[in-house]
């Protein structure tokens, strides 16, 4: 039989770190050894000490700071995302709050958005998301979404024109809005009757990555949504973008 040749040698010494980040001996936070530091122990080049570094980068394992070398990632608890956060924010509550809110588990004061509106046309992909004809005037909302001053969530969605304009919804000023668009729609006289998501995971776009303060080597869950009352669809959602690192999507069905 032909032998097997051995692992490269930076496929080994990544094994190596990652098995104690793995098992606690390297808890986050600490600092890796030196790029010299590492040669002499492996007896290997800086080359491939590099190459082993890059491949844990990008498994989002690591970062490096400039300066600072390079540090095991702290990765940040999971916060969990039901269906029923929908159900619970549409009803009334004593105090100010939206799904994000609730999902983070922060007070109002804890909340902040920045906030980018405009008019546009519908194109053929969100046409058919809204049933209406390309074309179609709606209202573009961008907004990204802080916790505790700490960027978590980026969200672009879309309102009918002939719903929203001439409305308070239309301001951004008024943002953020307690009840979130669930309450704007329930203002307008539509609330909503039905959620549908669609989530697929893809790697973050380098403007995404930058505004939410993301690693290398982590995707980001990418969820497009409806809301949709009697009158139809209200709201549509493309996208919202969440580091997967950072949330747990729950789903619950009752058969």
């Amino acid at each position: 039989m032909t032998p097997v040749p051995d692992r490269p040698a930076y496929l080994r010494i990544a094994d190596t770190l990652r098995e104690g980040i793995r098992d606690g001996s390297l808890p986050p936070g600490t600092r890796l050894p030196t790029l010299a530091e590492l040669c002499g122990l492996h007896g290997v080049s800086e080359i491939v000490v590099r190459q082993a570094v890059a491949l844990l980068r990008g498994e989002g394992l690591v970062e490096t700071r400039r300066g600072g070398g390079t540090l095991v990632r702290a990765v940040p608890p999971a916060r969990r995302v039901a269906m029923e956060r929908y159900r619970a924010v549409a009803e009334p509550t004593a105090v100010p709050e939206t799904t994000f809110t609730r999902d983070q588990k922060i007070t109002w004061e804890k909340y902040r958005l920045d906030r980018e509106f405009s008019r546009v046309r519908a194109d053929d992909d969100l046409g058919a998301l809204f049933e209406l004809p390309s074309g179609t005037e709606l209202l573009r909302r961008r907004f990204v979404f802080y916790a505790r001053d700490e960027p978590q969530q980026i969200s672009v969605n879309y309102l009918p024109w002939d719903v929203v304009g001439d409305t308070p919804v239309t301001d951004p000023a008024r943002e953020p809005w307690p009840g979130g668009t669930l309450a704007q729609l329930a203002y307008l006289g539509h609330p909503p009757i039905r959620v549908e998501e669609a989530v697929r995971s893809r790697m973050p776009t380098p403007e995404e990555a930058e505004t939410l303060n993301m690693t290398g080597g982590v995707p980001v869950l990418a969820i497009t949504r409806r809301l949709l009352s009697r009158a139809g669809v209200m709201e549509v959602c493309r996208e919202i973008v969440l580091p997967a690192d950072r949330v747990v999507l729950d789903y619950a069905i009752d058969l």
